[in-house]
Order: C-alpha cells, then sequence, then structure tokens
C-alpha cells in the first residue's frame, strides 16, 4: 500500500499545531484551548429532562467483541469489557453492545442473543456494569443504561464468521456484487418482516424485566434496521415510500409501547451515507463506478451520490420526535462498505483501504451533520459519535460542540478498549494517559475480520499477551 501523506494526530503538539493543521486539511472543527473539570465543567454538567437526568456528557457507544458463547451468552471477555463500561465514568451507556433478536440476525456466530434462555445473563451484565459503576463513581442513581437490539439483515454471519448468510430487504446495484450475493437469493417477506417485528418487541421486553433503561432500534451500518430506509426499490408495504419504509420502526415503537411501557427507546442512526467504496490501485478507498441514478442511499443525494443530502434525514428525525422518541445517538455510513466515512482512521483493517481523506476531515463532517440536527431539533438529546479519532485532543473538541450546545454527548467507541476510563480523567481532571490512547490501529476490527475477538491488541497488556495476539500478527502478515 502506499504511503501514508497524512500526519498523524500524536504529532501535533500544540493547540496551535492542531489548529493550523485543520485549516490545512480543510477540517472544518473547532475547539476549546483549555479542559475544564469538576461537576461544574461543560462535560461533568448533567442533562436533565422530564424522563430522566443523566451525569454528564460522556456516552459509551455499542462495543461487541465478538466474544460471546455459540449459544448467545457473555462470555468472561464480554464481562470485563462491560466492567470496563462501568468504570469508564461516562454515565450514559447506549447499548452496552448490539444484542441480536434472533439467531439469524448474528453478525457472527458469538454475538449475543436476547432470548428466554439468555435473559439472566443480560441482567447479570447490566449488574457487573452498575457494579463497577458504583464502585469507581459512587452512585448509579445518574447512569442511564440501555440496550442495543438488532438484525444483521445483509451482513448476517449467524454460522461462521468468514461467510455471510444475508437476508436482504432488497436487490442492491453495487453490494450484492461486491459481497457475492446471488440475483435469485430471497428477499425477507412482507410477512418474515411482521414476525421479525414480533422478535424485537419481546426482546424490549425482555431488557425491560432485566433492568435496562432503554432499547435501541439500530438503524445504521448497513444493518437491517438502516436498510429498511434505502429500501427504495422494494415493492410492497415496507419498501419505496418513505411512509413504507420508515413502516418497520413506527411498528417497533408500537408494540413495544403496547408491550412495555415506560420502556425508553433510542435510535441510533446512520444520518448520511455515501456510495460504497473500493480499494484503488494506490491502496486508497475510491468510489465504486456506477452510472445513472443511485436510487438505494440515505441521508445522501441520488444524482450525485459522493454528496450528502439530508432532506430525508430531517423527516426521519420530525417522526421521531412525533413518536415521543428523544434519544438519538448519530453515526453515518457502514464499515462494510465506506468505513472512512463512518469510522475514520489514519491505519486501515487487513481487508480495507487506507483513507482517501485526511480522517480528520471525516471526523469534522460527522460533527457537522450533527451540530445540523441538533440545531433544528433542539429538544432531541443527541448524542455524537467520530470522536476516538481527536486523540489528544478529543476532550477539546467535545467540550466546545457540548458547551455550545450543537451536542448533548461525545460518544466514545474504539476509544474505550484501550483507555476506558478516560471520561473519568477529564471529569476529575486528571492528566490524559497518553500511552493508552487509541491511534486508531484498527486491529480491534481486523482480529474480528481474521475470526478473532476483537480488543485493543497494540495497547491493552491484556489483548498484547492474549493467546489470539499471535494469530492476529500472522493474519495481519499473510495479508501483506
Amino acid at each position: 500500500m502506499a504511503n501514508q501523506p497524512y500526519r498523524r494526530v500524536a504529532s501535533l503538539k500544540t493547540n496551535e499545531d492542531f489548529s493550523a493543521y485543520l485549516a490545512k486539511v480543510g477540517a472544518k472543527l473547532q475547539f476549546d484551548q483549555t479542559v475544564e473539570s469538576g461537576s461544574g465543567s461543560p462535560l461533568g454538567q448533567p442533562y436533565e429532562s422530564a424522563e430522566f437526568t443523566i451525569g454528564n456528557r460522556f456516552c459509551i457507544l455499542p462495543m461487541e467483541g465478538w466474544d460471546g458463547t455459540e449459544d448467545g451468552r457473555p462470555s468472561e471477555l464480554t464481562i470485563r469489557r462491560w466492567k470496563h463500561f462501568g468504570e469508564s465514568g461516562a454515565k450514559l451507556i447506549w447499548g452496552g453492545e448490539a444484542v441480536a433478536v434472533r439467531r439469524d440476525g448474528r453478525a457472527n456466530p458469538n454475538q449475543l442473543i436476547s432470548s428466554d434462555a439468555t435473559t439472566g445473563d443480560l441482567q447479570s451484565l447490566l449488574d457487573v456494569l452498575k457494579d463497577a459503576h458504583q464502585a469507581k463513581c459512587g452512585s448509579t442513581d445518574d447512569l442511564l443504561v440501555g440496550l442495543q437490539l438488532t438484525h444483521s439483515g445483509r451482513f448476517a454471519r449467524p454460522n461462521d464468521k468468514k461467510r455471510l448468510d444475508p437476508r436482504i430487504l432488497y436487490h442492491h446495484p453495487i453490494l450484492d456484487k461486491k459481497f457475492g450475493i446471488s440475483p435469485d437469493a430471497p428477499c425477507l417477506s412482507d410477512a418474515e418482516i411482521d414476525d421479525l417485528i414480533g422478535e424485537f418487541v419481546s426482546a424490549a421486553v425482555r431488557a425491560q424485566a432485566s433492568g435496562y433503561a432503554f432499547v435501541d432500534l439500530k438503524h445504521c451500518h448497513g444493518y437491517l434496521g438502516h436498510e429498511f430506509l434505502s429500501a427504495t426499490t422494494r415493492e410492497g408495504r415496507y419498501g419505496g415510500s418513505f411512509e413504507n419504509r420508515t413502516r418497520f420502526l413506527r411498528e417497533l415503537v408500537n408494540g413495544i409501547r403496547r408491550d412495555a411501557p415506560g420502556l425508553l427507546i433510542g435510535v441510533r442512526l446512520s444520518a448520511f451515507d455515501l456510495l460504497p467504496f473500493r480499494t484503488g490501485p494506490d491502496g486508497r478507498g475510491e468510489p465504486e463506478p456506477f452510472d445513472g441514478r443511485y436510487r438505494n442511499i440515505f441521508g445522501g443525494d441520488p444524482d450525485h451520490p459522493l454528496q450528502i443530502d439530508l432532506s430525508e434525514t430531517f423527516r426521519f428525525m420530525e417522526m421521531l420526535e412525533s413518536l415521543g422518541i428523544r434519544l438519538v445517538c448519530v453515526s453515518a455510513g457502514s464499515p462494510y462498505y465506506n468505513p472512512h466515512i463512518q469510522r475514520p482512521a489514519l491505519f486501515p483493517p487487513s481487508d480495507g483501504y487506507l483513507p482517501p481523506e485526511d480522517p480528520l476531515v471525516g471526523v469534522a463532517r460527522q460533527i457537522a451533520v450533527t451540530s445540523e440536527l441538533k440545531r433544528r431539533y433542539p429538544g432531541m438529546c443527541i448524542v455524537g459519535s467520530g470522536y476516538s479519532y481527536l486523540q489528544e485532543y478529543l476532550p477539546n473538541v467535545a467540550q466546545y460542540y457540548v458547551r455550545t450546545g450543537q451536542v448533548d454527548f461525545a460518544g466514545l467507541g474504539r476509544m474505550v478498549l484501550s483507555y476506558h476510563d478516560l471520561p473519568y480523567d477529564v471529569i476529575n481532571g486528571n492528566p490524559l494517559q497518553t500511552k493508552r490512547i487509541c491511534r486508531t490501529f484498527s486491529d480491534c476490527t481486523t482480529g474480528p475480520r481474521n475470526g478473532l475477538v476483537s480488543g485493543c491488541y497494540p495497547l491493552d497488556p491484556f489483548y498484547k499477551s492474549h493467546p489470539e495476539a499471535e494469530l492476529l500478527k500472522a493474519a495481519k502478515e499473510s495479508r501483506k
């Protein structure tokens, strides 16, 4: 692969360096020069509504480890990760991790499953998280924890970590070929979708019984909920018009409100999407070739599919408001077909491409869209994503956008694998532990792409010495 033309964030030693480099690469980001600490600081301020109080402005995003048991229960590795979520100091835990509502919707054969048999296990995970938070932070009264419910749809791998067993809503003009889906592969029928809605509702009932404050109805990253939003070429009750493409979510909400009254509902949303990318001749990402109107896109311009168009995203947000849903976590794109849009990183996973833009541009894009959504819908409780790549400057940028009311929570994903208690250190005024800061080496993705568990192999001593570390090293060498 080609050499990187972009500077590492760690090489930007001062605020002046960071500001100058942002201007050089065209990343329109603002940040505070100094980071405040304590309960009176912008990031330490509670978020209060009529329904809940959340003690500070850090959120832990769903972080799946591909490390559950074959029957969908947590392993010791899963429990360790959830304990870290509790110790993080963040007062909003968005979903913990993606939990499949049934077996054929698992993203891998080790994904957690919600079922009558696993309900006690999911409750135990919540207990581990709360106990760890109580021990580290002193109180769970202002802690809000949800469970993310999912069906992986096009990207389901319930039987083999390396083999797709997709359940699709429509035949996609690019993704079918990209992921080897046969033109005669069956699409989910309307009746099958009706049954799946019942599975989601049952999972929500179990989550409430286990003590979770909310469920996240996942609509991001190319999984089934997200695919509904782009199903413009699908016929029937769940495709075509905007009303039909959002029927799945509305039916989920109706069922949950009926069978689990009082359970809060959140939605993690890919607010925009762009054309899928591939690895170009120089190793960098480039758009997949496509002629004509790219109809299967949500949050993008069908006539110019490398440009954002939020018109339907605004309609979706208005629908959430009308449904009384206020918890929204903003993401973008998909890690499967345009990861630089969704998860900006300098170093790609072993099967990925080098970034076609400075990753700071990708961070700025996500933050700008999130700011626009918060401006238009000030009553919504909005979590932003994409912060991990900011590294040492994460607290400065997060504080600025929270302080100026452009986002309510800074969401942390990959950072939590290497430095889970960064929120605690920031809130309490402790110096950042720079040797633990995520540098986006992407081994947490390369591992699962090679059938291994996810973890921070470069920086977490636990995973450095894990038996799968050598397997990961060998897998990376074999791809060079």
